[in-house]
């Protein structure tokens, strides 16, 4: 992350993102695969790091080795199989949502994972930071599912809705998104129109 100035002189707080280029490397058609999708790869790697079946799949859409192949919905318009998506295709002051997989925390308890309240800290209580009764003891004689409790926090698919372009610099591959992203630094992202 970092901050530009607008027009006005206003701070505006951005995470900058390399945007491409892509490339198509599939399309998906509804009457052949049941979906309408485009798939766009990203990240050019050495050919040994691909299996044999990556190679040739990438080969027929005449396409570098890539590292990474994801599939956008609905988004395929009048792309073809081979020709090269940028970072054009985005302009200024649009909304976007942006999904990655976030920080990991590894296991944490329920004050951290699902802010919940800690008990009185004084007079002998041992309930400072547990999680208090999770369940009636006689009837159901069970801890009902789906009881917020402590467990991995993070690394999980996370969906940022609602970022707006502050500016792109095709010349650079960069987007300026208003506010942060999921993920740390040098992750993977996918960007898409906010409809």
């Amino acid at each position: 992350m970092t901050q530009v100035f607008d027009e006005d002189g206003r701070v505006e707080r951005v995470t900058v993102v390399e945007a491409g280029p892509c490339h198509v490397t599939a399309i998906r058609r509804p009457d052949r695969d049941g979906y309408e999708a485009v798939q766009l790869g990203f990240a050019e790697v050495k050919e040994k790091r691909l299996t044999k079946a990556e190679r040739g799949h990438l080969k027929k859409a005449d396409a570098p080795p890539l590292r990474r192949l994801a599939e956008f919905r609905d988004e395929a318009g009048e792309l073809q199989v081979g020709e090269t998506v940028t970072v054009e295709v985005f302009e200024k002051g649009q909304t976007v949502k942006v999904s990655g997989t976030s920080k990991g925390k590894g296991f944490q308890g329920t004050i951290k994972r699902h802010n919940f309240s800690r008990g009185p800290a004084s007079h002998g209580s041992h309930n400072v930071r547990a999680p208090g009764s999770i369940g009636a003891s006689a009837t159901p004689s069970r801890v009902f599912k789906g009881i917020r409790g402590p467990g991995q926090m993070g690394n999980a698919r996370v969906t940022q809705r609602g970022l707006q372009i502050v500016d792109v610099r095709p010349d650079e591959n960069l987007l300026l998104l208003r506010g942060s992203v999921p993920g740390p630094r040098g992750s993977i992202v996918e960007i898409r129109t906010d409809a």
